[in-house]
């Protein structure tokens, strides 16, 4: 049972109780790895040939989640879940209010290079379901493979690390493999540049609490999670100096984000001003949490694989808010770089948590003796997917806006927020 509906844009869609949909294409495809394995299947979305970094995701759900979020640009997903597309893909619009920010998904469009699956599923099933995961990966211009073996693609790099590879479609999979040199590397450019917002905005405008955010590539439920705790959220650029209108806000938060936070460096430099001569609370996660690691002096590295995948251990080494130290909390998280565990830690820092299979830094804090009010953790509180171990962290940092803003107002007079475009257009397009 089928019947026909449209997007918004005018474009047909199928939607029922089952849809089914077909492959659009069934052209040869192969993943060539820089490490020298070639897998063949056949490709569907895109018929295109691209280059990019080849990284694992062990999410059993969530994959249009995954595919918007701006953390894999560049990147060719390999999903270890073997049936990938049965329930389809929403429609990608929501309002812009105090309970949304404009996006049911992570960003506007796919953010990945490009997909590969072991199984494609060709019908699908949802009843949000407006398209087929082969047509929209068709309709933003994306390469997917299906056919091959993924536990095997898994296996390689685990052994071998994240590598690059190429993906080619039709005539360019029989071509032998390229040469170690032509491989492209993305963590080479500012991706952070690439999906970033150009030009500042506001959503929730009268929410009781001004809080700024630095967009490294931020998924939209970071946001839906701030105005949905009644926060006046205005989402900066990434090089954006803050210190230039921080008097005016309660509150500075930083995104998640793709690639190498070394990229970053203009931006740490002015948070570390930041948190030297501000005293509001602080809040980073992702790459938001390694660019406030090295703004206090420590080093982030990469990770032979990284963690990505909705089932991350982390063990808090700390309370803080809804944080209990010694529980253990399962993560969602997607990244390759992190922060190097040192001891001891800079002065008036101290580790927050620990990741319980790898030892990799999850988190740190300011310390209490310190007076500062900072927090950054490498996983992602608010899940979009995953679990929601964490999400109380959005509140707690909520609370200490408005703490701090209740207490100056009894102390001194505080200036309106400046004044952005509000519900401005949001998040990277593809």
């Amino acid at each position: 049972m089928s019947f026909i509906v449209r997007f918004r844009n005018g474009a047909p869609a199928l939607r029922g109780v089952r849809s089914y949909a077909s492959v659009s294409s069934s052209n040869p495809a192969a993943l060539h790895l820089r490490t020298g394995q070639s897998f063949v299947g056949k490709s569907f979305g895109a018929p295109v040939s691209l280059f990019g970094e080849t990284v694992f995701s062990t999410s059993i759900t969530s994959y249009t989640e995954s595919m918007t979020d701006p953390s894999y640009r560049g990147q060719i997903l390999v999903f270890t879940t073997p049936l990938i597309g049965n329930y389809g893909v929403p429609e990608n619009e929501a309002p812009f209010n105090s309970e949304d920010v404009g996006v049911v998904l992570e960003s506007k469009g796919i953010q990945c290079s490009a997909i590969i699956v072991q199984d494609l599923a060709e019908r699908f099933s949802h009843y949000t379901a407006m398209e087929s995961l082969d047509a929209w990966c068709k309709r933003y211009n994306v390469p997917g493979i299906t056919g091959v073996d993924t536990r095997a693609i898994t296996r390689l790099l685990r052994d071998h690390g994240t590598t690059l590879g190429r993906v080619a479609v039709g005539p360019d999979a029989a071509l032998s493999s390229p040469a170690d040199h032509e491989y492209w590397d993305p963590t080479t450019e500012n991706l952070v540049a690439q999906v970033s917002t150009r030009e500042p905005y506001t959503l929730n405008p009268t929410g009781s609490v001004n809080i700024a955010v630095l967009d490294f590539g931020t998924k939209a439920n970071i946001l839906r999670s701030l105005v949905r705790r009644d926060a006046a959220v205005t989402v900066l650029p990434w090089n954006y100096d803050f210190n230039n209108v921080r008097d005016y806000f309660d509150g500075l938060f930083l995104t998640n984000g793709p690639g190498d936070p070394g990229q970053c460096m203009e931006a740490a430099m002015n948070v570390r001003k930041t948190m030297k001569e501000w005293n509001k609370p602080v809040f980073g996660i992702c790459m938001g949490h390694q660019i406030i690691g090295i703004a206090a002096g420590m080093n982030a590295y990469r990770m032979r694989f990284g963690n990505r995948g909705h089932n991350q251990p982390v063990l808090a080494l700390a309370s803080s808010g809804s944080i209990t130290a010694g529980r253990v909390y399962v993560t969602s998280q997607n990244h390759q770089y992190a922060l190097e565990l040192t001891d001891p830690f800079p002065e008036g820092w101290e580790p927050f948590f620990i990741n319980c299979n790898d030892s990799s830094v999850e988190g740190i804090k300011s310390t209490v003796e310190s007076g500062k009010r900072i927090w950054g953790v490498q996983f992602h509180p608010e899940s979009a997917g995953g679990p929601l171990d964490t999400i109380e962290m959005f509140t707690d940092f909520v609370n200490e806006c408005k703490a701090v803003k209740a207490s100056l107002a009894r102390t001194q007079s505080v200036s309106s927020a400046p004044k952005f475009t509000a519900r401005s257009p949001i998040i990277a397009t593809a």
